[in-house]
C-alpha cells in the first residue's frame, strides 16, 4: 500500500529543472493549497533581501490566484546567490506553465506563457552563458601578460 501511494504522488508531481551558471533549481510542482518552499523554507525567507522580488517575479506577474491551488517545492544548489534567485525565478515560470499544460487546458497555458515571455524571455528560456574557462599566457581567459622586448 505504501509503496502504492509513494508511485501515486510521483506521477501526481512533476518535475522542473533549470540552471543558470552553475547553479541548479528543481522545482516540484503538485496540487495543494498555495505553498512555495525553498529547499525546505518559505520562499518569503530567502536571503539576500534585495534579490527577494526576483523570486517573487513569476507569482507578481500572473497573479497569487493562479498559485492558490498549487505546492511548488524547489530544491536549489551550486552557483553564487546570485545566480541561485536567477534559477529560482525560472523554475517556478517553467513549472506553472507546464503544470497548466498537463492538469488544466492548453489554451490556459498559452496564456501564461505569453504573459511570461512579454515580461523577461529569461523567465521560460535558460540563458546559455558559461564562464569561460582560463588559458595560459594570462590572467584570466582572454587577458594576456604583458610583453617586454627589452
Amino acid at each position: 500500500m505504501v509503496q502504492r501511494n509513494y508511485l501515486l504522488t510521483l506521477l501526481l508531481r512533476n518535475y522542473y529543472p533549470h540552471r543558470k551558471k552553475t547553479a541548479t533549481a528543481c522545482a516540484f510542482a503538485k496540487q495543494g493549497r498555495g505553498l512555495i518552499k525553498v529547499n525546505g523554507q518559505p520562499i518569503e525567507n530567502i536571503e539576500p533581501e534585495c534579490l527577494r522580488l526576483k523570486a517573487f517575479e513569476p507569482v507578481l506577474i500572473l497573479g497569487q490566484d493562479k498559485f492558490a491551488n498549487l505546492d511548488i517545492r524547489i530544491r536549489v544548489k551550486g552557483g553564487g546567490y546570485t545566480a541561485q534567485i536567477y534559477a529560482i525565478r525560472s523554475a517556478i515560470a517553467k513549472s506553472i506553465v507546464a503544470y497548466y499544460a498537463k492538469y488544466v487546458d492548453e489554451s490556459a497555458k498559452n496564456e501564461l506563457r505569453a504573459t511570461l515571455l512579454a515580461y523577461d524571455r529569461n523567465l521560460l528560456v535558460a540563458d546559455p552563458r558559461r564562464r569561460e574557462p582560463k588559458k595560459y599566457g594570462g590572467r584570466g581567459a582572454r587577458a594576456r601578460f604583458q610583453k617586454s622586448y627589452r
